[in-house]
């Protein structure tokens, strides 16, 4: 009785041949989930990082203040120096007009003449303006300039010629010595004058400041990198169990990562809206004094503030240290976190 089964109940131990739900099942199961499913599981993981760092943060908020604000005065130096630069680059005037070409004309030159060769070289290459100023112009503005007013009226003639001053497209030694070459060739040119001493002398000031500001840059973002990395290692000691477990039930290395990279990038962004307000408050703060002393001299030069771009690539300059610091950190510190 036991060896043999009936046929009641081998008809419902055996799968009917036209049954396609097993296979259909099966089927399913090779397939896994699907892209949808993937992707919201990305950003579910992403999401729970990025709160799980928010949160840390929140607890130690004198700590995180304090580091922020440590990397924003790093930050704030390089960039408020090149700020800085580029206002005494706007101060000292426009190149192009630092470098004008005098061309003193012959004492016989008609006011006409002048103004036609004003337009001939105003139309030549390389030329991007070209001014004409007359004698009797010259005159009084020399006698207003040199303060011997009385003493020149008592000369029979003006002794000054006509002059046109010539602006160059661009500050290029050789080039400014080539353009100054043919503009003396010109009729009725007398005396073709180029000064650039004192042009390059603030251009060697200027480079100079440049590579002072590029020195400091390069010192400050090590310094930046030391002081994000030290930081995002406390926090992998202070959950180095933690860690331990996780990796070893299966966790990946990216699982264990992704949330002190958002703290990292955490960090810089605090650290980039801090320094962004501290440049903002100190060039408004020392436009004040810098108006007063403009205003002595007769100018009205004050300090531009900080442009929106550059507040910008601060903060994403920013970021992006804050983001590379905790990647060194972690990838130093990763291999030694392997369960044992």
């Amino acid at each position: 009785m036991s060896a043999t089964r009936s046929p009641k109940v081998a008809e419902r131990v055996a799968p009917k041949a036209s049954d396609p739900q097993p296979q259909k099942k099966k089927r399913d199961d090779d397939d896994g989930p699907d892209f949808a499913t993937l992707l919201r599981a990305w950003i579910e993981s992403h999401r729970a990082s990025l709160l799980d760092s928010l949160r840390r943060l929140g607890k130690q908020p004198i700590g995180s203040f304090f580091t922020c604000m440590v990397m924003a005065v790093a930050l704030s130096l390089p960039m408020g120096l090149s700020l800085l630069l580029n206002n005494v680059e706007r101060l000292g005037g426009s190149w192009q007009r630092a470098a004008q070409i005098s061309l003193y004309l012959q004492m016989d030159a008609s006011p006409g003449e002048g103004q036609a060769l004003r337009e001939q070289i105003k139309a030549m290459p390389g030329v991007s303006d070209a001014e004409y100023i007359g004698r009797e112009q010259a005159l009084e503005e020399f006698q207003q300039q040199s303060g011997l007013g009385d003493a020149l009226k008592e000369l029979p003639e003006n002794p000054l010629p006509g002059v046109v001053l010539v602006t160059p497209n661009e500050v290029d030694k050789p080039a400014l010595e080539a353009l100054r070459q043919r503009l003396s060739e010109l009729p009725k040119v007398q005396q073709a004058q180029l000064d650039l001493v004192w042009v390059e002398r603030l251009a060697a000031i200027l480079k100079l400041g440049d590579r002072f500001v590029f020195g400091l840059t390069v010192l400050l973002v090590s310094a930046l990198l030391l002081v994000i990395g030290n930081t995002i290692r406390l926090h992998i000691e202070n959950r180095r169990t933690e860690i331990e477990v996780i990796k070893l039930v299966g966790g990946t290395d990216s699982y264990v990562r992704r949330p002190f990279l958002y703290m990292g990038a955490l960090y810089g962004f605090g650290a980039g809206i801090l320094s962004w307000g501290v440049l903002a408050f100190g060039l408004d703060w020392l436009n004040d004094a810098v108006v007063g002393l403009a205003g002595l001299y007769g100018s009205d030069f004050s300090l531009a503030g900080v442009p929106v771009a550059d507040g910008l690539s601060l903060l994403l300059g920013a970021v992006l240290l804050g983001y590379i610091g905790a990647w060194i950190a972690v990838a130093r510190h990763l291999r030694e976190l392997a369960p044992k």
